[in-house]
C-alpha cells in the first residue's frame, strides 16, 4: 500500500504528464490524451502539424489543404496506428514520407490528387495492414512500391486513372486478401501483373476497360474466391476462359457479352455464383464442369426462349438443379415469363406460321429486335443497348458502315462485316464514341477523315483487315486516341508522319504485318508513342536512327521477326525503356555491350527460342539491379556469363538448353545456391551429370577457384590430383531456407 506521500507523488507526475501532453496539442487541434486520439478536421492546415504528442496511437487530418507529404513528416510521431489523410488536396507524397511509422496498420490516402506512386513511397510501414488510396488520380504505380508491405491484407486503388498493369507490380503483398481496382482505366494487364498473390482471396477489376479477358494473368491467383469484372466492355467468353481453380463467386454482369463457351469455366470447378445479369446474351448453353454451381444469374438478358435454351432447360432441372435466374425475353407469347416456368414442349424454333395460333404473335416475333423500347435510333440489323451506351452489328455481312446509331453510343462493335472501304465521314454525330471495333472487316482501303468526329475515340481496333497502305490523313480528328491496333493486316511499309495527326497515341499494335525492315523516316511524328508492338513481322534489318522518334519508348516488341542481331544502336536515345523482347529471332550470338543504350532502364527482357548458342561475357554489361526478369529459354547455350550482379530477379528462364556442368559454370551453380529463385537448369555434358540439374551437379575439381582457373589447374594436376580429389568432402548447408517465386 502506497503511502500518503507516495500516492501525492504519483497523482503529481500523473497531472503533469496530462498538462504537458495538453499544452503540445497543435492550434486548431483537439487531443484526447487518454486514449491517445488527435483529430485535426477541416481546419484549413497547409502541412502536417508538428506538435502533436509523441505518443499520439491516432491522428485524422483530413479535410485539409495539405498539397504534399514530405520525407519524414511523422518520424516525431512513430507510435501511430492510424493515420487518416482523406481529402487534404494531397498532390505528392515524397519517397519516405511515412518513414519512421512502424507500427501503423491503416492509412487513408483517399479523396486526393496523388497521380504516382513511387518505389520508396512506403518505405517504413512493415505493419501496415490497410491501405485506402481510392479516388485519387493514380496514373502509374512503380515497381517494388509495394514491396515493404508484406503484412498488408486489404489495397484499395478504386477510382484512379490506371490504364496498365506491368509485371509484378505487386510483389511483396505476401498477405493480401483484397484487392480492389474497380473503377480505373484499365484495358490491359500483363501475364505476370498478378504474379505472387498467393494469399489474395477476392480481386475487384469491375467498372474498367477490359474489352477482352485477362486469363494469362488471372491464372497466376492460386486461392481467389471472388472476382468481380461486371462493367467492362466484353462481348465474349471463350473456351477455358476463366482458370481460377479456388474461385467461387464470378460476377460477370453488367457487361456486353453475347456469347459464352459452355467450356467458359471448366478450369474453375469450385463455382458456385455465376452472375451474368444485364448483358446481351439471347440463349446460353450448359456451362460444363461447374458441379458445385448454386446459382446463376441471367436477369436482365434478351433471352430467346425457342429450341436453343432447351438445354439450359433441361439442364437446371436435372441432377444438379442450381438456381437458375433466366427471364425470356422472346418470344412474344414467353416474353417476361421464367424459364423454368416453361415446359421443354414449349422451347420451339417456329419453321411455319401455323405454329402460332395469333397473327400478331407471328408478326411481334418477326419484328427485327433492336432493344428500342422508346423507339430510339439504331440502324437496320443492329443491336443498340441505350442504357448502357453499346451499339452492335457484329458479323451481318454489311458491305457498307451503317448510320443512325445513338449520338451517345460509347462503344461500337462493327467487327466480323464485310465492309472493304471505311469512306470519309463514315461515323457523323458519334461525338461521345470512346472505343470502335472494325476487326475482321475485309477492309482494304480507309480514306482520308474516314473518322473525323469521333473527338473522344480512345480505342480504334483494325486488326485482322487487308490494309496495305496508310497516309497520316486517314487518322484526322482523332485528338485523343490512345490504342491503334493495326495488328494481322498487309501492312509492308509505315509511310513518313504515318502517326504524326495522333498527338495522344500511347500503344500502337503492327504484330503480323509483313514489313521488312525499320527505317529513318517510319516512326516520325510518332514521339508520344510508349509501346510499341512489331512481333511477327519479317523484320531483318532496323537503321541506326530508326527508332529515334520514339525515344520516350517504355515496351518494345521485335519477337517473332528474322533479326540476327541486337539492334544495339538503333536502342540509343531510350532512357525510360523497360521491356524489350527478340524472343524468336534468328540471333545466335550476343556481342558485349548489346544492351549498354538501355542498360539503366530495362527490367524485362526476352531472349528464348532464338537458337542462341553464345553469350559474351560483357553481354550484359551495364544491366544490374533493375532487371526483374530474364528469359533464356529453348537456346544451345552451354555457359551464361556471371548473374551475382542481377540482385532484384524475379524470374529468370534457364530451361531446355545444354548447359555444360564443368568449372566455367560453377558460378551459376553458387548462384543458384544463394538465390531465392527456383531455376530450372539441367545438364547435357559431361556425360556422367546428364540430366542432373545444375544446382545438384558435382563440379568436381574445381576448388572453388574462379571457373577459368580451376579449369586450368585441373589440367595441369593430371591423374593424380584427379584421384585425390574424387571424394570431397560434402557442404553442409546450415539453415539455408528457400522460398520459390514463380518461375518458368
Amino acid at each position: 500500500m502506497l503511502s500518503p506521500r507516495s500516492s501525492h507523488w504519483l497523482l503529481g507526475a500523473v497531472f503533469t504528464t496530462l498538462m504537458a501532453g495538453s499544452l503540445a496539442c497543435p492550434l486548431y487541434c483537439i487531443c484526447d490524451n487518454i486514449q491517445r486520439v488527435v483529430t485535426c478536421i477541416k481546419k484549413e492546415l497547409t502541412e502536417v502539424p508538428i506538435t502533436i504528442p509523441e505518443e499520439t496511437k491516432k491522428l485524422d487530418i483530413k479535410g485539409n489543404n495539405i498539397n504534399m507529404i514530405p520525407n519524414g513528416a511523422f518520424l516525431p510521431i512513430s507510435y501511430l496506428t492510424h493515420l487518416n489523410l482523406q481529402k487534404c488536396k494531397i498532390h505528392h507524397l515524397a519517397e519516405g514520407a511515412f518513414r519512421g511509422l512502424g507500427q501503423l496498420t491503416y492509412l487513408n490516402l483517399g479523396f486526393n490528387n496523388i497521380e504516382f506512386i513511387y518505389q520508396e513511397t512506403f518505405d517504413g510501414l512493415m505493419s501496415l495492414q490497410q491501405l485506402i488510396i481510392d479516388n485519387n488520380r493514380i496514373e502509374e504505380i512503380k515497381p517494388g512500391a509495394f514491396s515493404q508491405l508484406g503484412f498488408l491484407n486489404f489495397l484499395n486503388l478504386e477510382s484512379n486513372l490506371l490504364v496498365y498493369l506491368p509485371p509484378l507490380v505487386f510483389q511483396g503483398l505476401q498477405q493480401i486478401k483484397h484487392l480492389r481496382l474497380s473503377k480505373n482505366l484499365l484495358n490491359n494487364i500483363a501475364d505476370e501483373a498478378l504474379a505472387g498473390l498467393w494469399t489474395l482471396k477476392r480481386l475487384s477489376l469491375d467498372d474498367n476497360e477490359l474489352q477482352y479477358l485477362p486469363t494469362e494473368a488471372l491464372s497466376r491467383l492460386k486461392k481467389v474466391a471472388r472476382l468481380d469484372l461486371g462493367r467492362n466492355p466484353m462481348t465474349y467468353l471463350g473456351e477455358e476462359s476463366i482458370r481460377v481453380h479456388s474461385l467461387k463467386h464470378l460476377a460477370l454482369d453488367n457487361m456486353a457479352l453475347q456469347e459464352v463457351s459452355h467450356s467458359a469455366f471448366v478450369h474453375s470447378p469450385q463455382l458456385t455464383v455465376i452472375d451474368l445479369r444485364y448483358n446481351q446474351l439471347q440463349a446460353m448453353q450448359p456451362p460444363e464442369g461447374v458441379e458445385s454451381l448454386r446459382m446463376i444469374n441471367l436477369t436482365g438478358n434478351p433471352i430467346q426462349c425457342n429450341c436453343l435454351m432447351r438445354p439450359f432447360r433441361e439442364w437446371i432441372a436435372g441432377q444438379a438443379k442450381p438456381k437458375a435466374e433466366v427471364f425470356c425475353g422472346g418470344p412474344a407469347a414467353f416474353r417476361g415469363e421464367r424459364l423454368d416456368s416453361l415446359r421443354l414442349v414449349d422451347l420451339k424454333c417456329i419453321s411455319h406460321p401455323s405454329d402460332y395460333e395469333d397473327e400478331e404473335e407471328l408478326k411481334l416475333e418477326n419484328k427485327p429486335d433492336t432493344n428500342n423500347e422508346e423507339n430510339l435510333p439504331c440502324p437496320e440489323h443492329c443491336d443498340c443497348k441505350h442504357d448502357l451506351q453499346h451499339s452492335s452489328c457484329e458479323g451481318k455481312g454489311l458491305r457498307k458502315v451503317p448510320k443512325g446509331f445513338p449520338i451517345d453510343a460509347q462503344l461500337l462493335d462493327l467487327r466480323y462485316n464485310d465492309f472493304y472501304l471505311v469512306p470519309k465521314g463514315a461515323f457523323p454525330d458519334l461525338k461521345k464514341l470512346v472505343s470502335l471495333h472494325m476487326q475482321k472487316c475485309r477492309i482494304h482501303d480507309i480514306h482520308a477523315g474516314a473518322f473525323r468526329g469521333l473527338k473522344k475515340l480512345i480505342y480504334l481496333y483494325l486488326s485482322g483487315n487487308e490494309i496495305s497502305r496508310l497516309e497520316p490523313e486517314i487518322f484526322d480528328g482523332l485528338p485523343d486516341l490512345t490504342y491503334l491496333y493495326l495488328d494481322y493486316n498487309r501492312l509492308s511499309l509505315i509511310p513518313k508522319g504515318a502517326f504524326k495527326l495522333l498527338p495522344n497515341l500511347f500503344a500502337l499494335h503492327l504484330e503480323y504485318n509483313p514489313i521488312p525492315r525499320l527505317i529513318d523516316d517510319n516512326m516520325e511524328g510518332a514521339g508520344q508513342i510508349r509501346w510499341l508492338y512489331l512481333t511477327g513481322n519479317n523484320i531483318t534489318y532496323i537503321s541506326p536512327t530508326a527508332l529515334q522518334s520514339v525515344g520516350e519508348l517504355q515496351k518494345l516488341f521485335l519477337d517473332e521477326n528474322k533479326l540476327t542481331a541486337v539492334p544495339t544502336i538503333a536502342l540509343t536515345g531510350m532512357p525510360a525503356l523497360d521491356e524489350l523482347r527478340l524472343s524468336n529471332n534468328p540471333i545466335k550470338q550476343i556481342g558485349d555491350g548489346a544492351f549498354l543504350p538501355v542498360a539503366g532502364s530495362l527490367q524485362h527482357l526476352w531472349l528464348g527460342h532464338m537458337g542462341l548458342e553464345k553469350i559474351f561475357e560483357g553481354a550484359f554489361d551495364g544491366l544490374g539491379a533493375r532487371l526483374e526478369s530474364l528469359y533464356l529459354e529453348n537456346n544451345k547455350l552451354s555457359y551464361v556469363p556471371k548473374l551475382k550482379k542481377f540482385t532484384n530477379l524475379h524470374i529468370i528462364d534457364l530451361s531446355n538448353n545444354p548447359w555444360n556442368c564443368d568449372c566455367p559454370l560453377l558460378h551459376l551453380r553458387r548462384w543458384i545456391e544463394n538465390t531465392n529463385l527456383k531455376v530450372t537448369a539441367v545438364c547435357d555434358l559431361p556425360g556422367n551429370v546428364t540430366g542432373l540439374s545444375v544446382e545438384d551437379a558435382p563440379f568436381k575439381n574445381c576448388k572453388g577457384s574462379l571457373p577459368e582457373e580451376a579449369g586450368r589447374a585441373v589440367a595441369k594436376a593430371g591423374p593424380e590430383s584427379d584421384r585425390s580429389q574424387r571424394r570431397p568432402k560434402k557442404k553442409k548447408k546450415q539453415g539455408r531456407k528457400k522460398t520459390r517465386n514463380k518461375v518458368q
